[in-house]
């Protein structure tokens, strides 16, 4: 598709008069899905989809739109070139844009990674003998994901990146599951057996009697999947220019009042280990790697090229919502965390997030599925679902102990539409004195 697609960009650059300039998107993948449920295939499918975003520009108005390609010529050029037409003629009538930026300069670029995932087949066979004797519940993801950009100043860019997604949990009844994720490039055997094992560990404890702990403060482990959920709270204006400049960060006070995290929270926009492409919309090669936090301090924002017009600085290449978040590992290793925590609560993931003071990085949530009290260093019993409210200051702050040194890659399972191509690379936390209200 990479040079069907350059040949529609010139063609219809060919098409062009006076000072006008075509941008040209397009996102495409080749997936195949799973469903399961009681530990059976429920839904098999592949979908393969192609689209391309079209964006005219004359001076400072630009006006855009889409269509999917069927990959035929004698289909999809027509239809390209009517809906050119109906960009040119709408043109004239929409507002000019102060802040419109787009990259001039031609920077061309290839990536295309081998595909080295298993036959569906293979990683079908591997989660339907995982499930045996348990309700397994889950979809498996897997196949290319594919992105360009061709303009008419000749620029060319295309991206592809093979990689799946299995998320699943053991159900056990009414609000109690062990939910688990495998993600990554290269399926390992060994890897997605020690998970499924870890599982069906916790399963068995699942299985007793639930507690319920007063409101307080406790130890708390909070596993990498609960750790996302946080991390995604943040995203949410914490790392963009334009919501620092208009003061709506939630990190305003590390940015406005010099509030730290603790020495160890190094934390990256890390482009080139993720999913993303690394070029924008906008035709900007994105930066490999930004320095959003260092050593607990915060220091570089992602500046998209809207921004860098309204307010004069350089764009770093992509929009101001992370892409791929990378979290520096700490000391604690992952055999050694029910030891750490001894006494307290091990959190694997959190659900329905809020902000409860965002000028604050205040957030409330609530724990899901299996939640353990943890005693000596052994768990001992599921927990009943709670409510937690707590600061960024006191998460990664104050209150941090410990990072785990190995960290798990955590791809967004988002689907609407198409596969998501965010992706988070993150340890747990080690945390005392956590807070929950309820």
């Amino acid at each position: 598709m990479r040079d069907y697609f350059y040949k529609c960009i010139d063609d219809l650059t060919a098409t062009l008069s006076g000072d006008e300039v075509l941008l040209g998107c397009y996102d495409g993948e080749q997936s195949d899905f799973v469903r399961f449920n009681r530990s059976q295939i429920r839904q098999p499918g592949s979908v393969t989809q192609r689209e391309i975003s079209l964006r005219l520009i004359d001076g400072k108005r630009h006006i855009s739109s889409s269509v999917s390609l069927t990959g035929q010529s004698e289909v999809d050029g027509p239809k390209l070139s009517a809906m050119l037409d109906q960009l040119r003629s709408d043109l004239p009538h929409v507002p000019e844009d102060p802040y419109l930026l787009y990259a001039t300069d031609v920077c061309s670029s290839e990536e295309v990674h081998n595909n080295t995932l298993p036959p569906s087949d293979d990683a079908v066979n591997a989660v339907l003998n995982a499930g045996a004797g348990h309700d397994l519940v889950g979809i498996y993801a897997s196949g290319s994901i594919d992105a360009g950009y061709a303009n008419s100043l000749g620029q060319r860019n295309w991206f592809s990146r093979p990689s799946f997604n299995m998320d699943w949990c053991f159900y056990h009844q009414a609000d109690k599951a062990v939910k688990a994720s495998y993600a990554g490039f290269a399926w390992d055997d060994s890897q997605f057996d020690r998970k499924v094992d870890t599982a069906r560990e916790q399963l068995t404890v699942l299985s007793g009697e639930p507690r319920t702990i007063d409101p307080g403060e406790y130890r708390v482990f909070l596993a990498p999947a609960a750790m996302q959920e946080i991390m995604s709270m943040l995203c949410w204006g914490g790392f963009g220019l334009k919501d620092h400049r208009t003061k709506n960060t939630p990190l305003l006070k590390m940015v406005a009042e010099g509030a730290t995290l603790a020495p160890s929270i190094t934390l990256r926009e890390n482009t080139a280990g993720g999913l993303a492409p690394r070029f924008s919309s906008r035709g900007y090669a994105k930066s490999d790697s930004v320095t959003l936090i260092e050593n607990g301090r915060y220091r570089d924002c992602l500046v998209s090229p809207r921004s860098a017009a309204e307010y004069d600085e350089p764009t770093t290449g992509g929009d101001e919502y992370p892409e791929s978040l990378d979290l520096t590992g700490g000391t604690l290793g992952a055999d050694d965390v029910l030891g750490a925590l001894d006494t307290g609560v091990y959190v694997n993931t959190l659900w329905y997030l809020n902000y409860s003071d965002r000028p604050a990085a205040r957030m409330t949530g609530m724990t899901r599925f299996a939640t353990f009290w943890v005693e000596d260093g052994k768990i001992v019993a599921p927990l009943n679902v709670m409510r937690f409210d707590e600061t960024i200051y006191r998460i990664l702050g104050e209150n941090l102990i410990d990072l785990t040194a190995e960290r798990e890659f955590l791809p967004d399972n988002d689907t609407y539409f198409a596969r998501s191509t965010g992706s988070m690379n993150l340890p747990g936390a080690l945390i005392d004195n956590f807070r929950f209200t309820l």
